[in-house]
């Protein structure tokens, strides 16, 4: 056994495996964004609607599984639970996350589909929009005097 065999060896003895992507899995709820359908914010997730997105995602892509952020409070997720039970896919409440995140429900494939635009925009309040959405609607009026 090699020198560099040994040192990974009790690397993942101490640390554990290694992950790949972590910090993205933790965001997506434990999946990686290449497998991501469709996400939703936390704050999407607490309207009072079921986002009709979601079940034509559903139905177009019925072998997912819909993921749901277990810091939000079953009442705002049951919807989307009902959704799944007749819909027929699987889901996930996923708790106890590492770090937090601003999504609250990711529909997810069991392989890779990178799909680009992976959020529902619609109607999204500022507050619940993530920092790489606010940066990519520039800050207002002073956009346009921002240096390219």
């Amino acid at each position: 056994m090699s020198k560099e065999n040994v040192d990974d060896y009790l690397q993942q003895g101490i640390y554990g495996h290694k992950e790949l992507k972590p910090e993205e899995k933790r965001k997506f709820l434990g999946t990686f964004r290449e497998r991501v359908i469709t996400a939703l914010y936390i704050g999407q997730v607490t309207e009072k609607k079921v986002y009709k997105e979601v079940a034509e995602a559903i139905n177009q892509y019925p072998n997912s599984a819909l993921l749901l952020n277990g810091e939000i409070t079953y009442s705002h997720i049951s919807k989307y639970v009902k959704l799944a039970n007749q819909q027929n896919i699987p889901y996930k409440v996923i708790s106890n996350l590492e770090n937090d995140t601003d999504i609250g429900l990711v529909l997810a494939s069991k392989e890779a589909v990178d799909i680009e635009n992976i959020y529902i925009n619609k109607d999204i309040p500022a507050a619940f929009q993530p920092e790489e959405v606010k940066k990519k609607k520039g800050k207002g009026l002073f956009s346009f005097f921002q240096k390219k």
